[in-house]
């Protein structure tokens, strides 16, 4: 089981990632810094050598090119934009939306520019939530609406998600009630 996620910078991609992962003893993997490892490079380096058009594309290359077992992935916001990276995620993973409202993504965003956020040219932060949302909402195979949730809270409420699916899995497919053979699948 492979769970990703998406949403604005400072929706919690990568904390929420990682604490959910330790909860549920899977690896970690954050593509910002497997972008940072693979091109020597911070992402704003990127950004301002190759600009936005450059650095979506290797965004979506390495969200590609991912093969991970058991893991918790947290792309960059801008994930969203690259459909061929987007599609492979959501072929190796549980997609997971992190909703925060636009004034809470203010508050907690900071420096848009030190951060590597990939902002069009004319873009306003708002004009960036608008688009970014909606394609979120399109990719997204669950939402969890950060309102009034401390980052605790929503990997609780995840864990017990992501427990109870892989309960069912597990009971759905025990070994005496599936048999496989040369003929096919047949259920007992």
């Amino acid at each position: 089981m492979n769970i990703t996620f998406i949403g604005m910078p400072s929706s919690g991609k990568s904390t929420i990632g990682v604490l959910l992962a330790k909860r549920l003893g899977m690896n970690f993997i954050d593509l910002d810094i497997v972008i940072q490892e693979k091109t020597g490079k911070l992402l704003k380096e990127i950004i301002a050598e190759q600009g936005n058009e450059g650095f979506l594309k290797i965004e979506g290359d390495t969200a590609a090119s991912i093969h991970p077992g058991n893991a918790v992935i947290a792309p960059g916001g801008s994930i969203c934009y690259e459909d061929w990276g987007m599609q492979h995620l959501k072929e190796i993973s549980t997609v997971v939306y992190l909703k925060i409202s636009y004034e809470e993504m203010c508050r907690r965003v900071g420096n848009v520019v030190d951060r590597g956020v990939a902002i069009p040219e004319g873009y306003t932060l708002r004009d960036l939530y608008d688009e970014r949302t909606r394609l979120y909402e399109k990719y997204a195979d669950i939402t969890v609406d950060e309102e009034g949730m401390d980052f605790g809270q929503v990997v609780d409420q995840l864990r017990e998600v992501f427990e109870r699916a892989e309960a069912e899995m597990r009971k759905k497919f025990r070994s005496e009630d599936i048999v496989i053979s040369k003929e096919g699948r047949e259920a007992r």
